[in-house]
């Protein structure tokens, strides 16, 4: 792991945050060449992002707070804390908020809503994977503990909780590595002719199955509901949702005409 990338005295650059960085970066760059083939205007993509990006950031911050709310209830001091302000939060809280930030803007602006998200999709799931790879340098979102012979051990005292010097599942791997598949999927599907919101729905399907069975292998800090976790089944409803857009086509055809009226 290599939580600093580059370390002065006290201050330093934390390489989760370059690579989420590099990683929305990415993912823009893949969208706004998708948009250009699809006759898209590139400055509302480019705004859409923005804005997208921003409430992933608040979304992903209240959910976090949304399930950790014991916690801050006892303490609520550690709202303020250094070690909250660094935290990246939780993907879904921060998937649904970009997702409703999209729609909003969409329809403001008369953009086709399954069209727009499909060019997005392949980007997001870049995004993630560049992402992940910065959760495995921070030692956060860590894995079950195993005797496998790719398990990992954590050292650094700066990726505390994670326990140290103990073998562990690389989920931030595996969810990596996922992700850089469904891009590969997805990007082949938007570069030729494909139906509009078969992107967007192979996404959420793809991503929601990936990240059902990753969880298997994640320590959960948070109750379990029922026999699954909140993520877990977060991630059921997306998947849920990806279903009915593939399968009901007369769902794509009305938002999209909506969309021209």
């Amino acid at each position: 792991m290599l939580p600093k990338l580059i370390s002065i005295g006290s201050f330093y650059i934390p390489t989760y945050g370059v690579l989420v960085a590099l990683g929305f970066l990415a993912g823009l760059g893949v969208t706004l060449r998708l948009a250009r083939r699809a006759g898209m205007p590139e400055e509302k993509i480019t705004n859409l992002a923005v804005y997208c990006a921003i409430a992933g950031l608040i979304g992903a911050k209240l959910f976090m707070f949304l399930f950790d709310l014991g916690d801050y209830i006892r303490d609520p001091g550690r709202i303020f804390t250094f070690e909250t302000l660094q935290a990246a939060g939780v993907f879904h809280g921060g998937f649904i908020a970009a997702f409703l930030m999209a729609v909003f803007y969409i329809r403001r602006q008369h953009l086709q809503p399954m069209k727009t998200l499909d060019v997005f999709a392949p980007g997001i799931a870049l995004g993630q994977a560049i992402g992940r790879l910065g959760c495995f340098a921070a030692g956060c979102c860590w894995g079950r503990e195993c005797d496998l012979p790719w398990g990992v051990r954590f050292r650094s005292d700066f990726a505390a909780p994670v326990p140290l010097d103990k073998t562990l599942h690389p989920v931030q791997l595996y969810e990596s590595a996922a992700d850089l598949l469904i891009f590969a999927i997805l990007y082949k599907l938007v570069s030729r002719e494909h139906r509009p919101g078969q992107a967007i729905g192979c996404y959420l399907v793809l991503y929601s199955t990936a990240r059902f069975v990753i969880e298997f292998f994640r320590v959960h800090e948070q109750a379990l509901v029922g026999p699954f976790s909140l993520t877990q089944w977060i991630a059921l409803g997306l998947l849920i949702l990806g279903a009915a857009i593939l399968m009901w086509p007369g769902f794509k055809t009305r938002a999209e005409a909506h969309s021209a009226a």
